[in-house]
C-alpha cells in the first residue's frame, strides 16, 4: 500500500514538473506571427515632418543648408508617401469647353494642339511617366496644360513648369503638383510663348532637382 502511494506521489510530481517545464518551453517550439501595418505618421521621418511643415520661403532657405544625408532622407521619405487626382475635362470652366469645341472645329496655327510623353531621369530614383497636353481655346491666349495618366515619384513641394530647357533656366511655373498620380488641368499663364517654353518639367523647387519631364510637339 504505501509503495503505491509512493508511486502515486512520484507520478504526480512527475506531471507537475512537466506542465510547469512546458509552460516555460512551449514559446521556444510554438510559432506565432502577426503582420500590423506600419503607422502612417511613422513613415514621415522627423527631418521630413520638420521640413514639410516649414513656409515655402523657409524650405528654400533651409535646404541650402541641409547635408547630403539629410537631403536623401527628406527625398526618400517623400517617394514612399503617394497621393492622386483625377480632374475630368468637365471640371474646366464651361465657356473654356465652348471655346475649344469652337477651336476643334476650326483648328488653326496658332492653337495647334501640342503634346508630349514624360519621360524620368534614368537615375534609378526619379521616374516618370504619362502624357502632357496642351489644350488650346479659340483665344490663343487662353490654354490649359494638361497631365494625363501621370504617375511620378514624389518630393517635397513639386511644381510643375513649362521650360525652355531640362535645367529650368527659363520657366513659367504654372502650380504646384496637386498629386503625384491621376490625371490633372492647370492654366496656362495668358500670352505664354509655347514655342518657346515647349518643355514640362515636374521640378523639386526647395532643392532644385528634375524628377521628369516632356517635351511638346505640335499636332496638327
Amino acid at each position: 500500500m504505501r509503495k503505491r502511494v509512493k508511486i502515486g506521489i512520484i507520478t504526480a510530481i512527475v506531471i507537475i514538473i512537466g506542465v510547469g517545464t512546458y509552460d516555460l518551453a512551449s514559446p521556444l517550439f510554438i510559432s506565432t506571427e502577426v503582420n500590423e501595418p506600419l503607422p502612417t505618421s511613422a513613415v514621415e521621418s522627423e527631418v521630413y515632418q520638420k521640413f514639410i511643415t516649414m513656409s515655402e520661403e523657409e524650405k528654400l532657405d533651409t535646404a541650402k543648408q541641409k547635408s547630403p544625408e539629410e537631403r536623401e532622407e527628406i527625398m526618400t521619405t517623400a517617394s514612399k508617401i503617394n497621393n492622386s487626382v483625377n480632374e475630368s475635362m468637365d471640371q474646366i470652366p464651361q465657356q473654356q469647353q465652348q471655346q475649344q469645341q469652337q477651336t476643334q472645329n476650326t483648328i488653326t496655327t496658332a492653337s495647334t494642339l501640342r503634346t508630349g510623353s514624360f519621360v524620368g531621369v534614368r537615375d534609378g530614383i526619379h521616374n516618370a511617366e504619362g502624357e502632357a497636353k496642351v489644350i488650346p481655346f479659340q483665344n490663343e491666349n487662353s490654354n490649359i496644360l494638361r497631365l494625363e495618366n501621370l504617375r511620378v515619384t514624389n518630393g517635397p513641394d513639386l511644381y510643375v513648369y513649362l521650360a525652355t530647357d531640362k535645367t529650368a533656366s527659363d520657366f513659367v511655373n504654372v502650380g504646384k503638383l496637386k498629386a503625384n498620380n491621376g490625371n490633372q488641368n492647370y492654366d496656362i499663364p495668358a500670352g505664354t510663348d509655347l514655342a518657346n517654353y515647349d518643355t514640362v518639367l515636374i521640378w523639386c523647387r526647395p532643392f532644385s532637382v528634375l524628377f521628369g519631364s516632356a517635351e511638346l510637339s505640335s499636332v496638327t
